[in-house]
């Protein structure tokens, strides 16, 4: 069993160097197919592993000893768990559909090699991520999902800022770095909470740590917590670093997926999960993060409500979903906040790849408001994406109803009633835009004669590879109870009171209702075609919501441009007139004390013998004040 965890680790790293290999090589496509095929290698293993852990028990690899400095040891070795084999299967899952949809995605791309040497590569630090022992791997795989999250957002590095109707004027070069930069200021708050725990434990592997954080002062358990958190925050783009999520749609499509559905977003879901020891003993903490969840969630689905960017729609239903899931692990639920994520996984990925369908046939449009009528050249896409929206609203009987319904019975469970309402509020908001954007896209009278566009299916392997995407999102809920007796070998068993379990088929009913009049009614406003309301979107809510709040408006007046001219000072006053002006004024005396000092090499012996004197008297007096100054000190 073993080498099977060493084949689902490295084979995606394998295909990653292969493909470098042809990195700047014309489009082979070969990268391409072995890529994917090493994919599901991994994904093999993994499931054989799963297997494993399901009838034999978890797996405990101690590949080498990494870290050895005086009396610190840290191993590199990895744990295939109930927790972390659920997560290998998913991410080398939808990873390994996600390559087959890239060959057809990418097939006219010049960069086609170094897509799938950096997806590859991504999925690879994905692994590394949630198969570690310890924190101080997970943090390895943490910065490699960031570099490579920078790498593939901003893939397409050589396109300048667009100006678009439906969004600002960034750049995927902009929008890489606004990723790249949110989560290095996560990550310190992240290695901090590493540093509180080697500091105070002498250890960084998760049972040393889980084992010994109880004995601990509550302060200090507090400020590893919100210092992980943190990190988290970042990750998993939770208020106020959630800016970059939507912005990252600038990369290909893929990419979207990939990081949505299986990689970068989960990862900051995954260490709360991982860490539940710790946040157990915290549960204000808890609190904390399920109301930062809560409010995000909301937040989210309410910038979605008025957005006409097909991507962004999804982005910020990724941002929502993401809020359940750390309300879920705040109140203690963490298994059900793992199977809303492996649930989530599958019918948002499949959302993605089928909004790439789309953005295939428009010629990269993205403005819903410039669609419409393309059911009858696209049902297949059609057909995904109604699923996979269904999914997403909680209908009875997809994947997205039970683990949504379930996070709103443990919010309604703990007497957190406020969490609950906002919880379900936002169910109703979730199922309108995710049917706004699939009316104004499928439905009604086609709007896109401008825009130069002849749509059509994309190849059919590609719609084939999405076939297990809907399947998953489709059954994916009837597998709750045998995922809640796996994972909860490992994770707290959490379950409802005896109250909450008699009025489950209310609270069913009642989530039930708000999600299918959501539903109802973006099929009265949106069913037939557009129906835009100038007033409407005129008015001060519509623009604060279309406008993301003047978030990012204000990210840039107060810490962006400032920096910039503290920045441009610097450089001016300090690096130049300051730094540069003592370094070229040493350079300058040198300078000029050569060029006079040249001028004794006259040629002529009778300068040569006086400069031979004038140096002797000078010896001569040096050595006379030394003797005298030692007399005197005698």
């Amino acid at each position: 069993m073993e080498n099977l965890v060493y084949i689902a680790l490295f084979a995606p790293l394998v295909g990653s160097i292969f493909a470098a290999f042809y990195g700047m090589s014309p489009k082979n496509i070969i990268t391409g197919i072995v890529t994917s095929a090493l994919l599901f290698v991994s994904f093999v293993a993994s499931a054989i592993l799963l297997n494993h852990v399901m009838t034999v028990g978890p797996i405990h690899v101690r590949m080498m000893d990494w870290i050895m400095a005086g009396d610190m040891l840290i191993p590199f070795g990895f744990i295939v768990d109930q927790v972390s084999v659920t997560m290998m299967t998913m991410v080398t899952l939808i990873s390994t559909i996600i390559h087959i949809y890239s060959n057809g995605y990418m097939e006219h791309d010049k960069g086609f090699n170094r897509f799938f040497s950096y997806l590859s590569l991504f999925v690879f630090s994905m692994l590394i991520l949630v198969m570690s022992d310890n924190f101080l791997g997970l943090f390895i795989g943490w910065e490699g999902v960031g570099v490579c999250s920078w790498l593939l957002i901003g893939f397409w590095y050589h396109k300048p800022d667009v100006t678009r109707d439906i969004n600002p004027s960034i750049s995927p070069s902009w929008a890489a770095n606004e990723a790249f930069i949110m989560n290095r200021i996560a990550d310190l708050g992240m290695l901090v909470g590493i540093f509180l725990i080697y500091w105070n434990l002498g250890t960084l592997q998760y049972d040393e740590v889980f084992a010994s954080v109880g004995p601990l002062e509550n302060d200090l358990v507090f400020w590893i917590g919100i210092t992980l958190f943190i990190g988290a925050m970042g990750k998993s783009a939770q208020f106020p670093l959630h800016t970059w999520l939507a912005d990252a749609m600038e990369g290909p499509t893929p990419v979207s997926a990939l990081i949505h559905a299986a990689t970068m977003v989960t990862a900051g879901v995954y260490l709360v999960i991982r860490a539940n020891p710790i946040y157990d003993l915290i549960p204000d903490v808890g609190y904390l993060i399920a109301v930062v969840g809560t409010f995000v969630a909301i937040f989210a689905a309410s910038m979605a409500l008025v957005n006409r960017d097909l991507k962004r729609i999804i982005a910020y239903s990724t941002l929502s979903q993401l809020g359940y899931m750390f309300a879920a692990a705040g109140l203690g639920a963490y298994w059900v906040a793992l199977f809303h994520l492996v649930a989530h996984a599958f019918f948002k990925s499949l959302l993605f790849l089928g909004a790439g369908n789309v953005m295939h046939a428009m010629n990269d449009q993205l403005d819903i408001f410039k669609m419409g009528g393309l059911k009858k050249v696209m049902r297949w896409t059609y057909l995904y994406m109604g699923v996979a929206s269904l999914t997403l609203a909680g209908i009875w009987p997809l994947a997205g109803f039970f683990s949504k319904d379930t996070i709103l019975e443990v919010a309604f469970n703990e007497h957190t009633y406020g969490i609950w309402f906002i919880l379900w509020i936002t169910a109703g908001l979730t199922a309108f835009y995710s049917f706004r954007q699939v009316f104004l896209t499928f439905h009604g009278t086609q709007r896109y004669d401008d825009a130069d566009a002849h749509p059509h299916e994309v190849q059919k392997y590609v719609l084939i590879a999405l076939i297990p995407l809907a399947t998953l999102a489709v059954i994916f809920g009837g597998f709750m109870d045998t995922f809640k007796t796996f994972t909860t070998t490992l994770l707290p068993a959490y379950e409802m009171s005896e109250h909450t379990h008699h009025i489950a088929w209310m609270l069913i009913a009642v989530t039930s209702a708000i999600a299918i009049s959501g539903i109802i009614f973006a099929y009265l406003r949106y069913g037939k075609g557009l129906k835009r309301n100038e007033k409407l979107e005129n008015s001060l809510p519509y623009r604060v919501l279309s406008n993301q709040y003047y978030i990012p408006i204000l990210y840039d007046k107060v810490f962006s441009k400032p920096y910039a001219s503290l920045s441009k000072f610097s450089w001016q006053v300090v690096d130049q007139r300051i730094v540069d002006a003592t370094v070229d004024g040493i350079g300058g005396i040198i300078k000029s004390t050569g060029d006079n000092t040249r001028r004794m090499q006259t040629g002529n012996l009778s300068d040569y013998l006086k400069w031979m004197a004038a140096g002797a008297l000078l010896l001569v007096a040096i050595a006379f004040l030394a003797f005298k100054l030692t007399q005197g000190a005698n």
